[in-house]
This record gives structure tokens, C-alpha cells and sequence, in this order.
């Protein structure tokens, strides 16, 4: 086997992080594989038993000696994730909300998930739509035709629990001397 470009050598402070990170607790589950991958680098394990001592794919363990190499503890940072770039524009999401709160197309009772894709696309307001990209919408702006509340503001109204009060009221028993009360419930009417 050809020896390896990136050979992880790690100092005593380096070391000293390391287990730190791995034991506090506090740190996410990539940040501390990262950090037991170096550790076991360091040890002089293969990239093959590092990836099955630490559950992980060997592309990983390559990846991680690459960037401790180049960035040193900053291999163990998060990179930035670009994502996706929205399906529709701010401007496209309050017409398609406009789209939901109007009739349903003559057939049909109400709008479905498709059927508002499907519209969104023939108003030419993205280029293609999934269903599920119309429900996380929907589910974003809490509006809903059917609902008493729309999730403006809250709906304060009586209470469906009675409400009970303590009052003093004198027990004749043996037990008790006249001069003392008890305490029984009874409830309000209100």
C-alpha cells in the first residue's frame, strides 16, 4: 500500500482539544466523529479500521485527514451548505396563497396539493412544482379557509372546566370541636 498524502500528526494541545470535544457532551455528532477520526489517524490506524471503529465510510476518514492537513482543528467545522435556491419567489408564494383561498376549478370540491402544483406551473410562476413544495408552503403560512382562527391572533373564550371555590362552613361531628371549621368545595356558579 502507498504511503499516505496526508499523514495527521496532531500536537498535545491538538490532542488535549480533541478529547475535549469528544467528551464535553455539548458538541454535534459530525464534529465528534471528525474529532475521533483524527485521533485514531493519529494513533497510525488505517483509513479501513478507522472507518469501522468509528461507523463512518472510508471516503470520510480521507476527507477528514485531507482537511485537518489544509485547516488543521478547522477540519472539524461545519462548511457551508449552499442548498437548493427557492422554487418561488416571495411575490410567487403570496399569488399561490391568493390561488388557494379562491373557488376550487369547476369538478372539484376543494383545492388539492396537486392541483395547486399544477396551477402554479400553468400561471407560470416556476418552471416545475412538486405537492410537497406547495404543502410546506401551506403549512408556512397558516392560513386556512375552514379554521375559526387563522393564526392571527388567539381565540379567548369561557372555560369548559367549572370553577370551585373554598368555603368555611361549620361540621357538627364529635369529632371537631364546635368552635372550629372545615373546609369543603362546592362549586361557583358564574
Amino acid at each position: 500500500m502507498p504511503a499516505k498524502k496526508y499523514c495527521v500528526d496532531l500536537t498535545a494541545q491538538e490532542r488535549d482539544t480533541l478529547v475535549g470535544i469528544i467528551r464535553a457532551g455539548k458538541t454535534g455528532a459530525r464534529q465528534v466523529t471528525r474529532a475521533r477520526i483524527l485521533l485514531k489517524a493519529d494513533e497510525g490506524l488505517s483509513d479501513e479500521e478507522i472507518a469501522e471503529e468509528v461507523t463512518t465510510s472510508v471516503v470520510t476518514v480521507e476527507r477528514t485527514r485531507r482537511r485537518f492537513v489544509e485547516e488543521n482543528l478547522g477540519a472539524l467545522r461545519e462548511r457551508p451548505r449552499t442548498g437548493a435556491p427557492p422554487r418561488l419567489t416571495g411575490k410567487a408564494e403570496a399569488h399561490l396563497i391568493a390561488v388557494t383561498c379562491s373557488p376550487a376549478p369547476n369538478g372539484r370540491e376543494r383545492w388539492t396539493l396537486r392541483l395547486l402544483a399544477t396551477e402554479a406551473v400553468e400561471l407560470g410562476l416556476a418552471d416545475t412544482l412538486s405537492h410537497e413544495t406547495v404543502r410546506q408552503l401551506r403549512k408556512k403560512t397558516t392560513s386556512s379557509r375552514g379554521s375559526i382562527s387563522n393564526g392571527v391572533s388567539p381565540v379567548s373564550g369561557p372555560s369548559l372546566s367549572r370553577r370551585w371555590k373554598t368555603s368555611s362552613t361549620s361540621t357538627p361531628s364529635p369529632m371537631i370541636p364546635s368552635g372550629q371549621k372545615s373546609t369543603s368545595m362546592r362549586p361557583v356558579n358564574s
